[in-house]
């Protein structure tokens, strides 16, 4: 074969590697960093050493790339009838499964890396979310609501940084696990909406599929609980008002979003609205630093 063919499969190989793990759409992380980043600082009091931070940082990197690659596998056969996935690499051909399989089992591993230089408990804890995150992709099939399930694997986060810093847990971490399961079942239902139509088809079950036409009003009452798991941890911890002013910026965005979510939005707006729930996780992260950097 000749040495230029060999390096232009190489290319294809790593462009389709680097679309299996969302390289260029790290939406995913951040969402998935913003509930730990929370109970990181604030287990910390607003200084959690610089090596712990680039532990969940990066373990939220790897983590979310490990999923990725995951949830091809199982929904493989799915994705190709579906208008959004068609192109993803496996459901288009362009890696196999067991390459696909390989890259998981590689970030699973450094995954494993980063979780050992954690204390016992925190890495008791990595296991059981890596579990969860690793069943997610499997109850599409069996629940009803796996945005929920989403939801757990996403908050988990908030429990294992807090064992990191305490070596126990404690009610805040407890609150933001909760409040991150409702808020991502909440943005991951407008996620689903997207696929809804092709769900029905195929018959993989979502939270847009449960709440139907109700779908606006299973979102606000999602992100109303998710708002109030966010106020009482403000109240718990204590917050101050800095805080107070940036769930009270979340609270008119999640207004917003549900009044839009009622009025039946095309495509390109139901994904924006999805994509603004990265800037809420990151303005909660603010109100928490500053709030307790002025301490």
């Amino acid at each position: 074969m000749p040495a230029g063919a060999v390096r232009s499969g190489w290319r294809g190989k790593l462009r389709a590697v680097a679309d299996l793990i969302r390289l260029p759409k790290q939406y995913g992380t951040l969402l998935l960093a913003a509930p730990a980043l929370w109970s990181l600082m604030i287990a910390a009091h607003g200084r959690p050493p610089i090596w712990l931070l680039s532990v969940f940082i990066t373990g939220a990197f790897v983590m979310r790339s490990a999923g990725c690659a995951l949830n091809d596998l199982a929904d493989r056969n799915f994705d190709r009838h579906v208008e959004r996935t068609k192109d993803r690499p496996l459901a288009s051909g362009r890696l196999t499964p067991g390459e696909a399989l390989a890259v998981g089992a590689i970030l699973s591993t450094v995954a494993l890396g980063l979780a050992l230089t954690l204390n016992p408990l925190a890495l008791a804890l990595s296991v059981g979310g890596f579990a969860v995150a690793a069943l997610y992709p499997l109850t599409k099939r069996v629940v009803s609501a796996p945005q929920a399930v989403m939801g757990t694997a996403f908050g988990w986060g908030a429990l294992l940084a807090w064992a990191a810093v305490r070596n126990d847990l404690a009610p805040p971490a407890v609150v933001i696990f909760v409040a991150t399961i409702c808020w991502a079942a909440a943005y991951d239902t407008i996620y689903a909406l997207l696929d809804r139509d092709d769900d029905l088809k195929i018959g993989v079950r979502s939270s847009a599929i449960l709440f139907g036409r109700h779908a606006w009003l299973g979102v606000g009452a999602l992100l109303t609980l998710a708002l109030l798991g966010l106020i009482v941890l403000g109240l718990i911890v204590p917050l101050g008002l800095v805080y107070a002013g940036t769930l009270t910026i979340v609270a008119l965005i999640f207004t917003y979003q549900t009044w839009v979510l009622r009025g039946s939005p095309d495509r390109s707006t139901t994904f924006r609205l999805f994509q603004s729930h990265v800037g809420v996780g990151l303005l909660i992260l603010f109100g928490i630093t500053i709030d307790l950097t002025l301490r």
